[in-house]
């Protein structure tokens, strides 16, 4: 085994091949949440942006800064809107929205690999009970459903190519996957061809809800089921092509979120939320900073201060806040030592996971490091603790946290675990 601090190449393959969904063999067949759970949570308006910074963002240059120690790195804390709280001066415009926020400080997990610690954060690492969990998305899409737009209920922004990406539903089956909006632009081809007419248009359709019945009498109904979901969301997305249509996004928005990669899609994510999506995540990639790292930082935590400084804003501007659950995640923070390649590796030891919204406490730190960022002083939280709490701010009821799968109760999040009560509000 290599002992270079750099990652390999087929790590990040890996890596993005889980986050892409193809590993379609590790679908399970049908599964059932209780259905009168998710009849009264699809009444609840209640949703979910989630911000993955694939490769794992430094907490030291971020949510928990330590200047001026051995492993400080260069850059300042500034205060923020609360008084007593400091970040990186790196998030100078979210330092100014931090009175909307919650930062924890003591989160431990268990992998320091991208291709184990993305599936463990993104799954919740529950037991392992020989079935392979969904990603949040898919299990809040499964626990909640869709809202009453009736748009999909889990989409992904990402930057290159879309699709629909099963792999995250796990064993919910195909139809809790990820509609994935290749930078942030709809699927390929959804539109009809201009020359067919409406009639010919519905004829088509009926033709084809006929072949797919008596493709469904000799498959199983989960398959059955994603086939019709894809359908469906076509259609809902047809008529909400508004949705991509740049010219309707104001010139000052643009502005505010940047013009760069991850504001656009920011931005497109602020905007899928206000339309009714129940569950959004926005993809950004490059964080595996093992090598000139402070540079990177510069670079890529600006890139992220902007536009999410605005989507806080804008979604308390909007009292979005009140029913919208934020949260910025990664697979692991990054190493308080600082290596020979003036980086920083891996680090599930102790890190920070910021977030905002409904169910959550504002202006609010819980956790700490010791003084020099090394490990968590008091109480650790595992993933595990914040699917608990994000279920819990989301209004999942407590007795109701089990699915039901091919007859086997299977918990929604780490049983050993609960809630980070402190967070909640």
């Amino acid at each position: 085994m290599s002992k270079s601090p750099l990652c390999r190449p087929h790590e990040h393959r890996l890596s993005r091949r889980r986050l892409l969904g193809a590993g379609a063999a590790t679908l399970g067949l049908g599964s059932m949440l209780r259905p009168v759970v998710a009849e009264d949570l699809r009444d609840k308006d209640r949703q979910v942006l989630c911000i993955w910074l694939d490769g794992g963002m430094s907490q030291l240059e971020s949510w928990d800064p330590k200047p001026n120690t051995q492993f400080g790195g260069p850059f300042r804390a500034i205060p923020t809107s609360v008084p007593g709280i400091h970040i990186s001066e790196l998030f100078p415009k979210t330092a100014m929205q931090m009175h909307h926020l919650a930062i924890l400080r003591s989160v431990h997990t268990q992998d320091n690999s991208h291709s184990a610690g993305v599936a463990r954060i993104n799954r919740g690492d529950p037991k392992n009970r020989g079935v392979v969990y969904p990603y949040l998305g898919s299990a809040v899409a499964k626990l909640m459903g869709p809202t009453r737009t009736g748009l999909p209920p889990y989409v992904w922004v990402k930057p290159g190519s879309g699709g629909f990406k099963t792999a995250d539903a796990g064993f919910l089956g195909p139809a809790y996957g990820a509609l994935a909006l290749g930078d942030a632009k709809p699927p390929a081809n959804l539109l009809p061809h201009p020359s067919l007419t409406a009639e010919e248009y519905q004829l088509r359709q009926e033709l084809r809800t006929r072949f797919n019945e008596r493709f469904g009498q000799q498959r199983f109904s989960n398959e059955v089921a994603a086939d019709t979901s894809v359908y469906e969301i076509a259609q809902t997305l047809m008529r909400r092509m508004d949705l991509f249509d740049e010219s309707k996004v104001s010139a000052k928005d643009v502005e505010r979120y940047g013009s760069h990669e991850l504001g656009r899609h920011m931005l497109m994510g602020r905007r899928l939320i206000e339309a009714g999506v129940r569950f959004v995540k926005v993809n950004s990639y490059h964080w595996d900073s093992h090598g000139d790292h402070f540079n990177a930082s510069d670079c890529l935590h600006r890139q992220f201060d902007q536009p999410f400084a605005a989507l806080i804003e804008d979604l308390a501007d909007r009292s979005l806040l009140d029913n919208v659950l934020v949260i910025v995640l990664s697979e692991f923070g990054r190493t308080p030592r600082i290596n020979s390649h003036c980086g920083r590796d891996h680090w599930p030891e102790a890190w920070s996971v910021a977030m905002a919204g409904c169910g959550l406490q504002k202006g609010a730190v819980v956790g700490a490091t010791n003084d020099l960022g090394t490990f968590v002083e008091g109480p650790e939280h595992d993933i595990g603790h914040l699917f608990h709490t994000w279920f819990q701010a989301l209004g999942i009821p407590k007795d109701h946290m089990e699915y039901i799968n091919q007859g086997q109760p299977l918990p929604v999040a780490h049983d050993d675990f609960g809630a980070v009560t402190e967070l909640l509000s």
